[in-house]
């Protein structure tokens, strides 16, 4: 089981935690450290240490705080969460997407649409902190509940209570809520609001279908009252587990297109980076326009994606050539068009070709050219050599 773990640590590379031990440095002495960590565990005498914190930027705005254990931390949560993981499988709502073998981002969002185009109104719902405020009680509560054997509880009890970096460099004990950056933490998440929020909507509120994805939710309604009154009952219901509602960011939406008349301010909302809005479309059978409410790349993604290629691609920097500009961008590039063209791809396509302005002005001042149809007869001819050089080029869109 450790040997497993280390594995899936490795294919992932992760950064060094708190002890500043890379997964080279770890590997200069597998075995012995490997050992050391079945050793530990199987005796009980596994103590997680503190989690680094890193902070990144949110799309939303802000930052967001990460936590990293250490490489042998990772490998340690892994054996509990391959443990854990199948019992929990058997019982997880099948409207819960986020973190779960077998199941996709592009799964929720199908059936967000589906959804949308069935029912009239959304509850966005938007959990303020969640990963920093959920109970350690409760947790521990849902914990021994699916699970009897102690070892798994007392090795999640711990990391639970782990230590957290703070920004001076001083170790925090925590009370309350598990580090995004965790292995296990992931699970944990989806345990937690299983409990306090799937199980109930299934019980109480089964005509409501919903997706969740880790914490993000979205829940479908027939009409306005219904939707306030169960974002009222919601919003109480995870008060209970100690977890509030954002004020600004939870929004009731109306999901306006043909045949519905009726009036609301919120007629859009983001989910999984895609934006749902109403969006124009044609009939050709019937020879008519029409209002659709559907998925597509959001504006935050789009400027998040300029922002990225101008971070790789300075077109004033003419000492890199393009193949090594495109060989540093392309991955990047193949999951951003995975990503963002399953639904209303036209919109994500388009982004690219901010990309090809990009190449057109590194063309230009490579070789010092003087007006547009100048330049573009170059690039023309460049595409025209190298046609699969940049990945969104493959696909077509070349102009």
């Amino acid at each position: 089981m450790v040997l497993e773990s280390y594995l899936k640590v490795c294919a992932k590379n992760g950064s060094a935690g708190i002890d500043k031990e890379s997964i080279g440095m770890f590997n200069e002495n597998v075995e012995k450290n490997l050992y050391k960590i079945w050793n530990r565990m199987s005796s009980g005498s596994y103590f997680p240490p503190p989690v680094r914190t890193v902070t990144i930027p949110k799309k939303s705005g802000g930052m967001r705080p990460l936590g990293i254990p250490t490489v042998s931390d990772r490998i340690a949560q892994g054996v509990i969460k391959d443990y854990f993981e199948p019992v929990l499988e058997k019982v997880f709502h099948a409207n819960s997407f986020g973190y779960r073998p077998g199941r996709s981002t592009h799964d929720a969002l199908q059936q967000t649409r589906d959804n949308c185009l069935c029912y009239s109104w959304v509850i966005d719902l938007d959990i303020k902190g969640f990963f920093d405020e959920l109970s350690h009680e409760w947790m521990m509560k849902m914990v021994n509940y699916h699970m009897q054997d102690k070892w798994v509880v007392l090795y999640i009890e711990r990391w639970l209570k782990a230590g957290i970096e703070q920004e001076d460099g001083t170790i925090a004990s925590r009370t309350k809520g598990t580090p995004q950056g965790g292995v296990i933490s992931p699970l944990l998440a989806n345990l937690y609001l299983h409990h306090s929020f799937d199980m109930w909507m299934k019980k109480f509120y089964p005509l409501n279908p919903f997706e969740r994805y880790a914490d993000d939710i979205i829940v479908h309604c027939n009409d306005k009252e219904e939707a306030e009154n169960l974002l009222a009952e919601i919003r109480q219901r995870l008060a209970g587990f100690q977890l509030e509602l954002h004020p600004e960011k939870t929004k009731i939406v109306y999901c306006k297109m043909s045949g519905r008349k009726e009036d609301h301010p919120e007629n859009s909302f983001t989910f999984l980076s895609y934006s749902f809005q109403p969006r124009k479309g044609f009939n050709a059978l019937r020879k008519r326009n029409f209002t659709t409410f559907s998925p597509a790349i959001c504006c935050k993604a789009k400027v998040s994606i300029r922002q990225a290629i101008r971070t790789v691609f300075n077109p004033n920097n003419i000492q890199k050539s393009l193949s090594e500009i495109a060989a540093m961008l392309n991955p990047k590039i193949r999951g951003w068009l995975n990503y963002y063209t399953k639904f209303n791809a036209y919109k994500a396509r388009n982004v690219f070709e901010y990309l090809n302005k990009i190449i057109r002005k590194w063309i230009k001042n490579k070789f010092r050219l003087v007006g547009k149809k100048e330049v573009m007869r170059k690039y023309k001819a460049y595409v025209a050599a190298y046609p699969k050089s940049f990945y969104h080029w493959k696909i077509g869109i070349k102009f």
